[in-house]
């Protein structure tokens, strides 16, 4: 799947102090796996996205990850976590934090709609290789 770029630069108040439609954040973005951020925390994003089918196994060595389901079921296989490999389900209204450097691979059978919660800068696809599913960082809804 082809990327085209919609960077756009961070808004001056960085989405702070003002209110927020996630939702309506999620109806702008166009494709499945396509994360766009919509505020600031330090050096914490925020971003909005919208799943559908399976995404690459990948891990973050230097950071956590936060997944919180809006709207849907999501689905995390991990590998080699601390009682093993496993999976967990997300439904609407709950969330998993992934910890860094464990392998792991989101799902979805239908659309999900989530908010995502990493440091600026983490690449979408993990520390390897770039792929088809690599995001540019940094884009603003």
């Amino acid at each position: 799947m082809s990327q085209a770029s919609h960077h756009s630069a961070a808004p001056m108040d960085r989405g702070q102090c003002k209110t927020i439609d996630m939702v309506g954040k999620i109806a702008q973005i166009d494709g499945h796996w396509q994360p766009r951020v919509v505020a600031e925390m330090n050096d914490d994003q925020f971003k909005v996205v919208k799943v559908l089918g399976e995404f690459p196994w990948h891990r973050h060595a230097e950071t956590d990850e936060t997944f919180l389901v809006l709207e849907g079921e999501l689905r995390i296989d991990f590998r080699g976590g601390p009682k093993g490999d496993g999976c967990i389900v997300l439904r609407a209204g709950q969330m998993a934090v992934v910890p860094k450097g464990m392998e792991h691979k989101p799902s979805a059978c239908a659309e999900v709609k989530m908010l995502l919660i990493e440091p600026r800068g983490v690449v979408n696809t993990g520390d390897g290789a770039k792929s088809e599913r690599s995001v540019e960082n940094d884009q603003w809804i």
